[in-house]
Protein backbone atom coordinates (compact mmCIF):
# COMPACT_ATOMS: atom_id res chain seq x y z
CA UNK A 1 0.00 0.00 0.00
CA UNK A 2 1.17 3.76 -1.08
CA UNK A 3 1.52 5.95 1.49
CA UNK A 4 2.63 9.77 1.58
CA UNK A 5 2.87 12.24 4.32
CA UNK A 6 1.24 15.56 3.66
CA UNK A 7 1.07 16.67 7.04
CA UNK A 8 2.58 20.08 7.49
CA UNK A 9 2.19 21.61 3.58
CA UNK A 10 -0.61 24.47 2.32
CA UNK A 11 -3.32 23.53 -0.43
CA UNK A 12 -3.00 23.08 -2.50
CA UNK A 13 0.20 20.84 -2.42
CA UNK A 14 -1.20 17.51 -0.54
CA UNK A 15 -3.59 17.23 -3.94
CA UNK A 16 -0.76 17.71 -5.58
CA UNK A 17 0.96 14.91 -3.80
CA UNK A 18 -1.87 13.02 -3.79
CA UNK A 19 -2.28 13.21 -7.59
CA UNK A 20 1.28 12.01 -8.49
CA UNK A 21 1.11 9.63 -6.16
CA UNK A 22 -2.06 8.25 -7.34
CA UNK A 23 0.30 7.64 -10.89
CA UNK A 24 1.62 4.69 -8.76
CA UNK A 25 -2.04 3.12 -8.53
CA UNK A 26 -4.23 2.43 -5.13
CA UNK A 27 -4.55 2.03 -2.54
CA UNK A 28 -3.54 5.17 -1.23
CA UNK A 29 -2.88 5.98 1.79
CA UNK A 30 -2.31 10.04 2.30
CA UNK A 31 -2.18 11.77 5.92
CA UNK A 32 -2.57 15.23 6.57
CA UNK A 33 -3.12 17.37 9.73
CA UNK A 34 -5.60 19.58 9.53
CA UNK A 35 -9.82 19.46 7.41
CA UNK A 36 -9.04 21.66 4.86
CA UNK A 37 -6.41 19.67 3.15
CA UNK A 38 -8.78 16.59 4.23
CA UNK A 39 -11.77 18.14 2.58
CA UNK A 40 -9.74 19.16 -0.61
CA UNK A 41 -8.37 15.65 -1.17
CA UNK A 42 -11.16 14.14 -0.48
CA UNK A 43 -13.22 16.28 -3.36
CA UNK A 44 -10.47 15.38 -5.88
CA UNK A 45 -10.17 11.70 -4.87
CA UNK A 46 -13.72 11.36 -5.27
CA UNK A 47 -14.40 14.08 -8.65
CA UNK A 48 -11.75 11.30 -9.91
CA UNK A 49 -13.95 8.42 -9.83
CA UNK A 50 -11.92 6.70 -6.31
CA UNK A 51 -13.29 5.40 -3.37
CA UNK A 52 -12.38 7.60 -0.68
CA UNK A 53 -12.57 6.96 3.62
CA UNK A 54 -10.93 8.68 6.42
CA UNK A 55 -10.71 8.20 9.84
CA UNK A 56 -9.20 10.74 12.68
CA UNK A 57 -5.99 9.39 14.25
CA UNK A 58 -4.96 11.83 17.22
CA UNK A 59 -4.90 15.28 15.56
CA UNK A 60 -4.40 14.06 12.19
CA UNK A 61 -6.35 12.56 9.65
CA UNK A 62 -5.95 9.25 7.53
CA UNK A 63 -7.46 9.46 3.82
CA UNK A 64 -7.54 5.91 2.02
CA UNK A 65 -8.51 6.04 -1.75
CA UNK A 66 -9.05 2.67 -3.52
Amino acid sequence: MNQIDARGYSCPEPVLMTKNALKNGTPLVVLVDSETPLQNVRRFASNHGYQVSWKAVGEDYEITIS
